[in-house]
């Protein structure tokens, strides 16, 4: 797998990187000792980037991820976690948002005890647009300055952020003082929007990733999580175009991945799975060219959502009204 220079942080990262929120359960169940096969896998393939959250799965995911690192020696990898939002097990939509210097603090204790490391390559301060911004003024006057403490005092190597509004990713470059960045859902073969970040990062040397290849669940071509936030006509909108590519001989999912993680402007392109099989077709699928006729076509269908810029608070919010 290539590696490349991954902007200011020194590190080198690999043009694919594992999500792990996979291993938490948060599109489907898992079978552990799977998703466990599947980190070793993707270390045997050159995948040595994993990025975690103790929110996926309500502190899930990095308990297994944890678990498939251990003995494994930790310059073998790279390792990214999240702070500020925290999940209780079984709780999804019930976040806390909780940006002070403490939690943070506390937060990062936990999750390097489920990892099972003491050192955190990179750290993202994550999701402060939910509950309609409330806590966004906190991220940025406490929050990310405690990273940025928690760096000067060597626990992690870089700052970073994992949002997803695009007008809030520009106050972000600009204003705060990260060395990454992770936004998801912002290109894909539905929105292509995340480009308009490239440049402004460029400047200031900034590390970027792409993650959600498969736009959270709307292009697997499979059945899509209660928590989007996409409504029935949309739905069926994806289905609609997952079936035509079908009829072309070519799975959704795949000719999304191909797209994302071919020609991307982004220093890597961050995918996840918990099962084995799912990795190994992955990789199998970045070997080779996506057709773009099929690609346009499939555009087209989707034209109604193409840049849609999508609610997830209100996502979140008629899953509790369930």
């Amino acid at each position: 797998m290539e590696t490349i220079p991954f902007g200011k942080t020194g590190l080198r990262v690999p043009r694919l990187s594992f999500g792990a929120s996979a291993l938490g359960g948060v599109f489907r169940e898992i079978d552990e000792s799977d998703g466990i096969r599947a980190v070793h896998a993707a270390l045997d393939a050159g995948i040595n980037y994993f990025d975690v959250a103790p929110a996926y799965g309500g502190t899930v995911a990095e308990t297994v991820l944890g678990k498939a690192l251990k003995g494994i020696a930790r310059d073998r990898y790279i390792l990214s976690t999240k702070a500020g939002k925290y999940t209780a097990p079984g709780a999804y939509g019930a976040d806390e948002l909780d940006y002070s210097e403490a939690r943070i603090r506390k937060g990062l204790d936990e999750s390097m005890a489920r990892l099972g490391v003491d050192y955190i390559d990179i750290v993202h301060l994550h999701d402060f647009e939910y509950q309609r911004r409330s806590k966004t003024d906190w991220a940025f006057g406490e929050g990310f300055p405690a990273l940025a403490k928690l760096k000067e005092e060597g626990r992690i190597g870089a700052v970073s952020a994992g949002i997803y509004p695009l007008d809030l990713w520009r106050r972000v470059i600009a204003e705060a003082p990260v060395d990454a960045i992770l936004t998801h859902n912002h290109y894909c073969i539905n929105d292509t929007r995340g480009t308009e970040l490239i440049e402004p990062c460029r400047e200031k040397n900034i590390g970027t990733i792409n993650a959600s290849p498969f736009a959270s669940g709307l292009l697997t071509g499979g059945k899509i999580a209660d928590w989007h936030p996409a409504d029935a006509d949309q739905r069926a909108l994806f289905a609609r175009a997952a079936a035509f590519c079908e009829s072309q001989g070519t799975p959704i999912a795949k000719l999304a991945f191909q797209f994302a993680c071919q020609g991307t402007p982004f220093h890597t392109t961050m995918f996840s799975t918990a099962r084995t099989a799912s990795l190994e077709r992955n990789l199998a699928w970045y070997g080779e060219p996506y057709d773009e006729a099929l690609l346009e076509e499939t555009r087209k269908i989707l034209a109604p959502v193409l840049d849609h810029q999508w609610d997830y608070d209100a996502g979140v919010d008629r899953l509790d009204s369930q």
